[in-house]
């Protein structure tokens, strides 16, 4: 069947959960929640908190995430963590949605019986349909972890640490048509350290993003969210395409502050990877490798380097490469392939007296 369900996950669901008779569902909005990967997840423990308060407004009527798929090495089918957070929580399994595409006819018709009143996005992973989006009588928002309209797309978190911002937010907007491009109904803004990698500072947004929506569904559930709402400056837009495992390879042509932010930018998925060589200065012979660079800074010592242009040397437990523009990249952590992430110190340790040259 195109259309999934997670049945198979749950046998039971919580008394927490358990279907209410028709007239008390009505005293609460009926809002779905779409979502798909770990930082979704935290968004829906905040609605279930919300939900579940006396005084709450809404209830959280039905979950749609994306399909379970192969996440280990025995290819085991798992639910997405969003599934899987909400059947932990004792979630009705039939209320939880995993369509291939969200324009499958079976899925619209299921979606359709459930009479949403709004519907709240969160990294779900999939576009939106106008079919889908005509539903929910109060519209559709979406938590989006950028300043919009900067960032629009795939990867905002990711490409802004790219380019290095200073600051960056998350924003709370409607969802139209075009890609991230709908009225925003608020934004919370924060400093970037020049430190942080993408996996914390998207736990950090969406945990903001999560407390910015909760704050706004009142104005949502009233109407007064969409006349605030501001429309985009079309003119300040910029995109966050996805990220491909292509430029996951980094060059010490560039400057250390270019790679740097790349090594932030692709922490987690892919990474950034490095061709070096080992060499032996006793009989010559070379082998060269390739190195998962983890954890870097930028070099602001004096000059490390000696020997060939291209050495690699070791100084105060890190690796300094040189780079593009006389600069040069501390790296912290290394993994080479089949291996465990260690530090710098334990990597030349390793080497056993071998030279390390960049490539």
């Amino acid at each position: 069947m195109m259309l999934r369900r997670f049945c198979c996950f749950s046998t039971s669901a919580s008394s927490s959960f358990a279907s209410a008779p028709l007239s008390s569902l009505n005293k609460k909005r009926r809002l779905v929640f779409l979502g798909s990967p770990q930082v979704s997840a935290s968004v829906l423990d905040a609605l279930f908190s919300a939900s579940s308060a006396p005084d709450s407004l809404f209830e959280v009527a039905a979950i749609v995430t994306q399909p379970p798929s192969g996440r280990d090495r025995g290819r085991k089918i798992t639910p997405s963590p969003v599934a899987q957070r909400a059947l932990d929580k004792g979630f009705p399994s039939d209320l939880i949605f995993a369509p291939v595409k969200a324009g499958e006819e079976s899925f619209l018709e299921n979606f359709k019986s459930l009479e949403p009143e709004l519907c709240v996005t969160a990294a779900y992973g999939n576009i939106l349909p106008s079919k889908v989006l005509k539903i929910p009588s109060l519209g559709t928002v979406n938590i989006h972890p950028s300043l919009l309209p900067l960032y629009r797309g795939a990867a905002p978190v990711q490409r802004a640490l790219e380019d290095g911002v200073k600051e960056t937010g998350v924003s709370l907007a409607f969802t139209v048509r075009q890609l991230d491009a709908g009225p925003v109904i608020s934004c919370q803004r924060i400093d970037v350290d020049d430190q942080i990698k993408a996996p914390e500072l998207l736990e950090l947004l969406f945990a903001q993003g999560s407390e910015l929506l909760l704050r706004e569904l009142p104005s949502i559930f009233d109407g007064s969210a969409k006349r605030k709402a501001e429309e985009q400056d079309e003119s300040k837009a910029t995109l966050a395409p996805k990220i491909t495992p292509k430029e996951s390879w980094l060059s010490f042509d560039q400057e250390a502050i270019t790679l740097h932010n790349k090594v932030r930018a692709f922490a987690g998925w892919p990474g950034t990877r490095a061709k070096v060589m080992i060499v032996d200065p006793q009989n010559g012979q070379s082998n060269t490798t390739e190195l998962k660079i983890i954890t870097t800074r930028v070099y602001n010592g004096a000059k490390a380097q000696s020997g060939d242009a291209d050495d690699v040397v070791f100084n105060k437990g890190s690796l300094i490469f040189p780079c593009g523009r006389q600069t040069a990249l501390e790296v912290l952590e290394v993994q080479l392939p089949g291996k465990k992430v260690v530090n710098a110190s334990a990597f030349w340790n390793g080497l056993r007296g071998q030279k390390l040259k960049r490539i």
